[in-house]
């Protein structure tokens, strides 16, 4: 009986298991989404979340865990056909992903299951990935999309009523160049 054992085996010894979580929450942060069995996105969002929290801290002593816990790998970006070093998985944790969650309780990652199987053995397909990226982008985009209407129809209609005050102007100095001197605009058309 495996009475309060907490924790999937996932058919590994424990090094195997502890590596491999590590690699996908590496992965996680990285790349902000990622695909793996709904097994391993179960046992892995926990502690991506744990991760998260270390890293809203933002002290010396919650780098320090996080480093023990993950490690601190590099992000290696292929350009040009060369390897570029783009920061390391503990930085961008610090400085990207935990002011992101600042004023968020907790639930930073989510898994939305996918109507795929792996071809190998039939196993369910997730998507496990952290939230508020594109939905904060999304929000502010629909906000700022309705300050901008607001403020484009006032810039219209400020610039209609300048047009028509302008209209007027040309109008009434046009009538009073007419009415000043009939003789001077004969002269001028000749």
């Amino acid at each position: 009986m495996r009475h309060r054992v907490a924790g999937r085996r996932l058919s590994r010894t424990k090094e195997h298991r502890l590596a491999m979580r590590r690699n996908l929450v590496a992965s996680l942060i990285q790349h902000e989404t990622i695909s793996t069995t709904i097994e391993k996105a179960k046992e892995v969002k926990p502690f991506a979340e744990k991760l998260i929290t270390l890293a809203k801290k933002g002290t010396l002593s919650a780098r320090r865990q996080a480093i023990a816990l993950l490690g601190n790998r590099d992000i290696i970006v292929f350009e040009d056909g060369g390897a570029v070093k783009k920061g390391t998985i503990i930085g961008k944790l610090f400085s990207e992903i935990g002011p992101r969650y600042l004023d968020r309780p907790g639930g930073y990652a989510r898994i939305i299951r996918l109507s795929l199987r792996r071809l190998g053995d039939n196993s369910e397909l997730v998507l496990l990935q952290l939230i508020g990226a594109e939905e904060g982008s999304k929000r502010r985009t629909k906000k700022r999309a309705r300050k901008k209407v607001k403020e484009t129809v006032e810039a219209e209609e400020i610039a209609e009523t300048e047009e028509i005050a302008e209209a007027q102007e040309i109008a009434e100095s046009e009538d009073t160049t007419d009415t000043q001197n009939p003789e001077d605009q004969d002269t001028q058309k000749q």
